[in-house]
């Protein structure tokens, strides 16, 4: 399994534009090979900026890999350009991959 991370640093007022930016769009990872699910998280809010956090589960990293070098990929990212003025600097990328899963038995 591979976890893929963005870290987001929002300008403090503009998390709902932040929010509705990605609730609106179309990310194209339902039909990619490899992907398993997404999660958009959201911190608490600091003094300077709120922190967000992408977090994507895929089967391994070579499907991750294969979605950024993707037209899904390209697509899934053409308007984020014009949103700039939602963040205090590029997004931060981190990417794990799993050595050790626990999974709830349901007691």
């Amino acid at each position: 399994m591979y976890l893929a991370m963005n870290r987001f640093k929002i300008v403090l007022g503009k998390e709902e534009a932040f929010e509705e930016m990605w609730a609106s769009r179309e990310s194209f990872l339902d039909s990619v090979p490899g992907f398993r699910s997404f999660h958009l998280l959201k911190s608490e809010s600091g003094e300077e900026f709120t922190l967000y956090s992408t977090h994507t589960v895929w089967e391994d990293r070579a499907s991750f890999v294969a979605w950024t070098e993707s037209e899904a990929f390209r697509k899934a990212h053409q308007g984020a350009r014009g949103t700039r003025e939602l963040y205090l600097g590029p997004p931060k990328f981190e990417g794990f991959e799993s050595v050790q899963e626990i999974v709830s038995t349901g007691s």
